[in-house]
């Protein structure tokens, strides 16, 4: 079940040398502020674990693995100052995945949207299930995914990237994914795909940790200047966010 907490949960595991991270939100796997906080301080925190050589990230349920960003929160910015601050939680968790010392493998059970995507690429390897769908629906409220497309053009190329950004109302099957690079492979059932992780971790985990270090660096080359430029992308975000366009689009969702 995924968790009945306001502000979402999160519990870390270490055996054998692999961290299990799981957050969890009962408004399907969202992320308020608080929560992205705390997932980024996590990665902070076991990059420096001597105990742990591979950080596998998870989401609690059977539905979606993650709907983005808080849609609560989105409807509470009220200025220009506020909607920096909503989006640059979401930089701060990409940077801080980015710079992790530790190889991050992602298991991504269900549907994934906005920076639920973002996630996903930030992973250095992705394994899903069939119904983890992908969504990039920014641009059909006035904004756009500034802050993740980084790492999502990174992970999946930036014809894709447009392609996934401009269908904003279309979702890309898992196999899509799955053949643009965002997931390694994708597997039938839930079961499969822990075996999988399971067999995954083990193997990276048996590795000599200073080439599984030096093979981080590698993988992220080229990418030490998001610390400024994802934080860029989220001001801009925060400034489109109180226009009339997104404001108009946002009230239809109000109760």
């Amino acid at each position: 079940m995924v968790s009945k907490n306001p502000t979402g949960s999160l519990f870390t595991t270490i055996e054998n040398k692999i961290a299990t991270v799981t957050f969890g939100h009962p408004s399907s796997n969202s992320f308020p502020r608080e929560l992205l906080d705390r997932l980024t301080n996590e990665f902070i925190i076991l990059s420096t674990n001597p105990a742990v050589s591979v950080i596998v990230i998870q989401s609690e349920g059977s539905g979606a693995f993650c709907a983005g960003a808080s849609f609560d929160e989105l409807l509470a910015v009220s200025d220009e100052a506020a909607g920096n601050q909503f989006f640059s939680g979401f930089a701060h968790l990409i940077n801080a995945m980015r710079s992790c010392s530790k190889l991050i493998v992602g298991r991504v059970h269900g549907k994934a949207v906005g920076g639920g995507v973002g996630i996903a690429s930030a992973c250095d390897y992705t394994l899903a299930t069939k119904n983890a769908s992908i969504k990039l629906s920014e641009l059909a409220i006035g904004i756009g995914p500034f802050v993740i497309e980084p790492v999502v053009s990174k992970k999946i190329g930036k014809t894709a990237m447009a392609e996934m950004t401009l269908a904003a109302h279309e979702w890309k099957t898992a196999d899509w994914a799955a053949a643009k690079g965002l997931y390694a492979n994708t597997f039938e059932t839930a079961e499969e795909l822990d075996a999988a992780i399971t067999d995954f971790s083990a193997k990276l985990s048996s590795y000599n940790p200073e080439a599984l270090l030096e093979m981080k660096k590698v993988l992220w080359e080229g990418t030490q200047h998001w610390d400024t430029l994802l934080l860029e992308r989220a001001a801009i975000s925060g400034k489109l966010v109180l226009s009339d366009f997104t404001r108009k689009a946002l009230s239809q969702f109000k109760k």
